[in-house]
Protein backbone atom coordinates (compact mmCIF):
# COMPACT_ATOMS: atom_id res chain seq x y z
CA UNK A 1 0.00 0.00 0.00
CA UNK A 2 1.94 3.12 1.11
CA UNK A 3 5.60 3.85 0.38
CA UNK A 4 7.94 5.59 2.84
CA UNK A 5 11.04 6.97 1.16
CA UNK A 6 14.01 7.52 3.44
CA UNK A 7 16.47 10.25 2.47
CA UNK A 8 19.74 11.58 3.88
CA UNK A 9 23.51 11.63 3.80
CA UNK A 10 25.42 8.36 4.08
CA UNK A 11 25.52 7.33 7.77
CA UNK A 12 22.81 9.80 8.76
CA UNK A 13 20.68 7.33 10.72
CA UNK A 14 18.31 6.21 7.97
CA UNK A 15 18.51 2.51 8.85
CA UNK A 16 17.97 3.28 12.54
CA UNK A 17 14.89 5.33 11.68
CA UNK A 18 13.70 2.57 9.33
CA UNK A 19 13.93 0.07 12.16
CA UNK A 20 11.97 2.39 14.47
CA UNK A 21 9.26 2.84 11.84
CA UNK A 22 9.03 -0.88 11.20
CA UNK A 23 8.70 -1.65 14.90
CA UNK A 24 6.01 1.04 15.28
CA UNK A 25 3.86 -0.20 12.39
CA UNK A 26 4.20 -3.84 13.44
CA UNK A 27 3.16 -2.89 16.97
CA UNK A 28 0.33 -0.48 16.10
CA UNK A 29 -1.12 -1.98 12.92
CA UNK A 30 -1.73 -5.41 11.46
CA UNK A 31 0.08 -4.59 8.26
CA UNK A 32 3.17 -6.33 6.99
CA UNK A 33 6.21 -4.05 6.71
CA UNK A 34 8.69 -4.65 3.88
CA UNK A 35 12.09 -2.93 3.90
CA UNK A 36 13.89 -2.46 0.59
CA UNK A 37 17.50 -1.27 0.77
CA UNK A 38 20.97 -1.53 -0.71
CA UNK A 39 21.52 -4.85 1.05
CA UNK A 40 18.25 -6.18 -0.38
CA UNK A 41 19.66 -6.19 -3.89
CA UNK A 42 22.99 -7.64 -2.74
CA UNK A 43 25.37 -4.85 -3.73
CA UNK A 44 28.18 -3.63 -1.46
CA UNK A 45 27.97 0.13 -0.90
CA UNK A 46 31.64 0.92 -1.58
CA UNK A 47 31.50 -1.10 -4.78
CA UNK A 48 28.23 0.42 -5.98
CA UNK A 49 28.93 4.06 -5.20
CA UNK A 50 32.50 4.02 -6.51
CA UNK A 51 31.30 3.61 -10.10
CA UNK A 52 28.58 5.75 -11.72
CA UNK A 53 27.25 2.92 -13.91
CA UNK A 54 27.05 0.52 -10.97
CA UNK A 55 25.30 3.18 -8.92
CA UNK A 56 22.73 3.64 -11.71
CA UNK A 57 22.26 -0.11 -11.75
CA UNK A 58 21.75 -0.10 -7.97
CA UNK A 59 19.09 2.62 -8.17
CA UNK A 60 17.34 0.79 -11.00
CA UNK A 61 17.35 -2.44 -8.98
CA UNK A 62 15.93 -0.68 -5.91
CA UNK A 63 13.20 0.95 -7.97
CA UNK A 64 12.34 -2.37 -9.61
CA UNK A 65 12.15 -4.05 -6.20
CA UNK A 66 9.83 -1.32 -4.89
CA UNK A 67 7.68 -1.65 -8.01
CA UNK A 68 7.51 -5.41 -7.48
CA UNK A 69 6.56 -5.23 -3.80
CA UNK A 70 4.11 -2.30 -3.76
CA UNK A 71 0.61 -3.64 -3.14
CA UNK A 72 -2.67 -2.72 -1.46
CA UNK A 73 -1.88 -4.14 1.98
CA UNK A 74 1.77 -3.72 3.00
CA UNK A 75 3.92 -0.80 4.10
CA UNK A 76 7.06 -0.47 1.97
CA UNK A 77 10.09 1.42 3.37
CA UNK A 78 12.85 2.31 0.90
CA UNK A 79 15.97 2.54 3.07
CA UNK A 80 18.54 4.19 0.82
CA UNK A 81 20.00 7.68 0.37
CA UNK A 82 17.55 8.62 -2.43
CA UNK A 83 19.62 11.74 -2.79
CA UNK A 84 18.86 12.57 -6.44
CA UNK A 85 15.83 14.75 -7.11
CA UNK A 86 15.09 13.08 -10.45
CA UNK A 87 15.13 9.64 -8.83
CA UNK A 88 12.65 10.73 -6.16
CA UNK A 89 10.44 11.98 -8.98
CA UNK A 90 10.62 8.53 -10.61
CA UNK A 91 9.45 6.99 -7.34
CA UNK A 92 6.60 9.51 -7.22
CA UNK A 93 5.52 8.46 -10.72
CA UNK A 94 5.64 4.85 -9.57
CA UNK A 95 3.29 5.44 -6.65
CA UNK A 96 0.95 7.46 -8.88
CA UNK A 97 0.75 4.48 -11.19
CA UNK A 98 0.19 2.13 -8.23
CA UNK A 99 -2.41 4.54 -6.78
CA UNK A 100 -0.97 4.53 -3.28
CA UNK A 101 0.11 7.35 -0.91
CA UNK A 102 3.73 8.01 0.00
CA UNK A 103 5.83 10.28 2.20
CA UNK A 104 9.47 11.25 2.60
CA UNK A 105 11.47 10.99 5.83
CA UNK A 106 14.58 13.19 5.66
CA UNK A 107 17.29 12.32 8.19
CA UNK A 108 19.02 15.68 8.49
CA UNK A 109 22.58 15.61 9.83
CA UNK A 110 25.65 17.69 9.27
CA UNK A 111 28.50 16.24 7.16
CA UNK A 112 30.61 16.17 10.32
CA UNK A 113 28.15 14.04 12.28
CA UNK A 114 27.72 11.64 9.35
CA UNK A 115 31.50 11.32 9.11
CA UNK A 116 31.71 10.55 12.86
CA UNK A 117 28.97 7.93 12.68
CA UNK A 118 30.56 6.41 9.60
CA UNK A 119 33.96 6.16 11.33
CA UNK A 120 32.35 4.35 14.30
CA UNK A 121 31.10 1.52 12.07
CA UNK A 122 32.91 -1.73 11.44
CA UNK A 123 35.23 -1.94 8.41
CA UNK A 124 32.68 -3.90 6.35
CA UNK A 125 29.86 -1.41 7.03
CA UNK A 126 31.87 1.78 6.63
CA UNK A 127 31.87 4.05 3.57
CA UNK A 128 35.30 4.92 2.23
CA UNK A 129 35.93 8.56 3.17
CA UNK A 130 36.34 9.72 -0.43
CA UNK A 131 33.03 8.09 -1.41
CA UNK A 132 31.22 9.61 1.58
CA UNK A 133 32.59 13.08 0.73
CA UNK A 134 31.54 12.73 -2.91
CA UNK A 135 28.01 11.62 -2.01
CA UNK A 136 27.57 14.49 0.46
CA UNK A 137 28.72 16.94 -2.23
CA UNK A 138 26.22 15.58 -4.78
CA UNK A 139 23.30 15.38 -2.34
CA UNK A 140 20.12 17.13 -3.52
CA UNK A 141 18.09 17.98 -0.44
CA UNK A 142 14.33 17.41 -0.58
CA UNK A 143 11.99 20.40 -0.77
CA UNK A 144 8.40 20.12 0.44
CA UNK A 145 7.30 22.54 -2.31
CA UNK A 146 7.96 19.72 -4.80
CA UNK A 147 5.00 17.35 -4.98
CA UNK A 148 7.38 14.35 -5.17
CA UNK A 149 9.01 15.43 -1.87
CA UNK A 150 5.72 15.97 -0.06
CA UNK A 151 4.60 15.23 2.58
CA UNK A 152 8.08 15.70 4.00
CA UNK A 153 9.14 14.85 7.56
CA UNK A 154 12.54 16.24 8.53
CA UNK A 155 14.16 14.72 11.62
CA UNK A 156 17.50 15.70 13.11
CA UNK A 157 19.74 13.18 14.82
CA UNK A 158 18.37 13.83 18.34
CA UNK A 159 14.69 14.18 17.32
CA UNK A 160 11.98 11.62 17.91
CA UNK A 161 10.12 10.40 14.84
CA UNK A 162 6.60 11.88 14.42
CA UNK A 163 5.04 8.42 14.18
CA UNK A 164 1.41 9.53 14.29
CA UNK A 165 1.90 12.21 11.64
CA UNK A 166 3.70 9.76 9.33
CA UNK A 167 0.97 7.18 9.90
CA UNK A 168 -1.71 9.73 9.10
CA UNK A 169 0.12 10.78 5.92
CA UNK A 170 0.27 7.28 4.47
CA UNK A 171 -3.01 5.80 5.76
CA UNK A 172 -5.45 8.71 5.75
CA UNK A 173 -4.36 10.70 2.72
CA UNK A 174 -5.60 10.07 -0.80
CA UNK A 175 -3.18 8.73 -3.37
CA UNK A 176 -2.08 11.28 -5.99
CA UNK A 177 -4.40 11.19 -8.99
CA UNK A 178 -3.13 9.33 -12.06
CA UNK A 179 -2.39 11.22 -15.25
CA UNK A 180 -2.43 10.03 -18.83
CA UNK A 181 1.10 8.67 -18.63
CA UNK A 182 0.41 6.60 -15.51
CA UNK A 183 -3.20 5.50 -16.05
CA UNK A 184 -3.56 2.16 -17.82
CA UNK A 185 -6.41 1.83 -20.25
CA UNK A 186 -8.49 -1.33 -20.78
CA UNK A 187 -6.53 -3.96 -22.66
CA UNK A 188 -7.76 -5.34 -25.96
CA UNK A 189 -7.54 -8.96 -24.77
CA UNK A 190 -7.19 -10.80 -21.48
CA UNK A 191 -3.78 -12.31 -22.27
CA UNK A 192 -2.30 -9.21 -23.93
CA UNK A 193 -0.43 -8.09 -20.81
CA UNK A 194 1.01 -11.56 -20.26
CA UNK A 195 2.19 -11.71 -23.86
CA UNK A 196 3.62 -8.19 -23.66
CA UNK A 197 5.58 -9.03 -20.52
CA UNK A 198 6.91 -12.32 -21.89
CA UNK A 199 7.93 -11.07 -25.34
CA UNK A 200 9.74 -7.98 -24.06
CA UNK A 201 11.55 -9.95 -21.34
CA UNK A 202 12.68 -12.58 -23.87
CA UNK A 203 14.05 -9.81 -26.10
CA UNK A 204 15.98 -8.22 -23.23
CA UNK A 205 17.50 -11.59 -22.34
CA UNK A 206 18.51 -12.18 -25.95
CA UNK A 207 20.17 -8.75 -26.21
CA UNK A 208 22.14 -9.17 -22.97
CA UNK A 209 23.32 -12.65 -24.00
CA UNK A 210 24.27 -11.51 -27.52
CA UNK A 211 26.28 -8.55 -26.22
CA UNK A 212 28.65 -10.93 -24.46
CA UNK A 213 30.16 -11.86 -27.83
CA UNK A 214 29.17 -8.93 -30.07
CA UNK A 215 30.66 -5.48 -30.56
CA UNK A 216 28.93 -2.10 -31.04
CA UNK A 217 27.63 -1.89 -34.59
CA UNK A 218 26.48 -5.50 -34.77
CA UNK A 219 22.84 -6.34 -35.37
CA UNK A 220 21.15 -8.70 -32.93
CA UNK A 221 18.40 -11.12 -33.86
CA UNK A 222 15.81 -11.54 -31.12
CA UNK A 223 12.92 -13.97 -30.58
CA UNK A 224 9.62 -13.47 -32.44
CA UNK A 225 10.86 -10.41 -34.38
CA UNK A 226 11.74 -10.13 -38.06
CA UNK A 227 13.51 -6.84 -37.39
CA UNK A 228 16.88 -6.77 -35.66
CA UNK A 229 18.26 -4.65 -32.85
CA UNK A 230 20.82 -2.14 -34.13
CA UNK A 231 23.54 -1.72 -31.50
CA UNK A 232 25.53 1.48 -31.72
CA UNK A 233 26.84 0.93 -28.20
CA UNK A 234 26.63 -1.52 -25.35
CA UNK A 235 23.25 -1.47 -23.61
CA UNK A 236 23.25 -2.05 -19.84
CA UNK A 237 20.62 -3.99 -17.93
CA UNK A 238 19.35 -0.91 -16.08
CA UNK A 239 18.82 1.05 -19.33
CA UNK A 240 17.11 -1.88 -21.03
CA UNK A 241 14.77 -2.39 -18.05
CA UNK A 242 13.85 1.29 -18.09
CA UNK A 243 13.09 1.20 -21.83
CA UNK A 244 11.05 -1.97 -21.34
CA UNK A 245 8.96 -0.34 -18.60
CA UNK A 246 8.35 2.70 -20.81
CA UNK A 247 7.32 0.53 -23.76
CA UNK A 248 4.97 -1.55 -21.59
CA UNK A 249 3.33 1.60 -20.18
CA UNK A 250 2.80 2.94 -23.69
CA UNK A 251 1.50 -0.40 -24.98
CA UNK A 252 -1.05 -0.66 -22.17
CA UNK A 253 -2.59 2.60 -23.32
CA UNK A 254 -2.33 1.71 -27.04
CA UNK A 255 -2.80 -2.08 -27.20
CA UNK A 256 -2.51 -3.79 -30.57
CA UNK A 257 -5.05 -6.34 -31.77
CA UNK A 258 -2.24 -8.41 -33.31
CA UNK A 259 -0.02 -9.78 -30.55
CA UNK A 260 2.42 -10.96 -33.24
CA UNK A 261 3.44 -7.33 -33.77
CA UNK A 262 4.67 -6.80 -30.21
CA UNK A 263 8.22 -8.04 -30.82
CA UNK A 264 8.82 -5.88 -33.91
CA UNK A 265 7.26 -2.86 -32.21
CA UNK A 266 9.57 -3.28 -29.21
CA UNK A 267 12.63 -3.67 -31.46
CA UNK A 268 11.67 -0.48 -33.32
CA UNK A 269 11.22 1.31 -29.99
CA UNK A 270 14.64 0.16 -28.78
CA UNK A 271 16.35 1.21 -32.02
CA UNK A 272 14.82 4.69 -31.87
CA UNK A 273 15.54 5.11 -28.16
CA UNK A 274 19.19 4.04 -28.24
CA UNK A 275 20.45 5.50 -31.51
Amino acid sequence: MPLIVMCGFPSSGKSRRTKELKEYFLRCTERKVIVVGDETVGMAKNTAYADSQMEKSLRASLRAEVERTVNKDDVIILDSMNYIKGYRYELFCLIKHAQTPHCLVYCLTSPEISAQWNASRGPEERYAQEILDALVMRFEAPDSRNRWDSPLFTVQHDDSLPFEAISDAIFHRKAPPPNQSTQSQPLSSTNFLHELDKVTQDILTAILNAQKTSVPGDVIAVPAASEKVQTTRSLGMAELRKLRRQFISYSKMHPTEDKGLIANMFVQYLNKSTC
